[in-house]
């Protein structure tokens, strides 16, 4: 199983550390046991947030509703609750660590 995320039974939380003001919004890797990934949103009024939950849903062919941050909202370290029980999602998962 992958360091950065853990089956719930609603689908997974994804433990993320995020770097905002990053010129694109890209995955750099694993980071410890999270994914980190750099953000091309500035660290205030909640727009690194909402930068993170629009990446996340694009990466997962996802909708933005089925995430949602559930720790770490000032942080740089995140949790993103992700409500989906496709049986695909963790082939998804996987494939947001870029191959090194």
């Amino acid at each position: 199983m992958s360091p950065f995320f853990a089956p719930t039974s609603q689908g997974y939380l994804l433990r993320l550390t995020v770097v905002p003001g990053a010129q694109r919004t890209q995955v750099v890797g694993l980071y410890g046991d999270r994914l980190k990934v750099r953000l091309a949103a500035p660290p205030e009024k909640g727009a690194a947030n909402r930068e993170l939950i629009d990446f996340l849903a694009r990466s997962l062919s996802l909708p933005k509703s089925s995430f949602k941050l559930t720790l770490g909202a000032q942080s740089r370290s995140k949790v993103v609750a992700v409500c989906d029980l496709s049986p695909d999602l963790r082939d998804r998962l996987h494939r947001l660590v870029p191959a090194s």
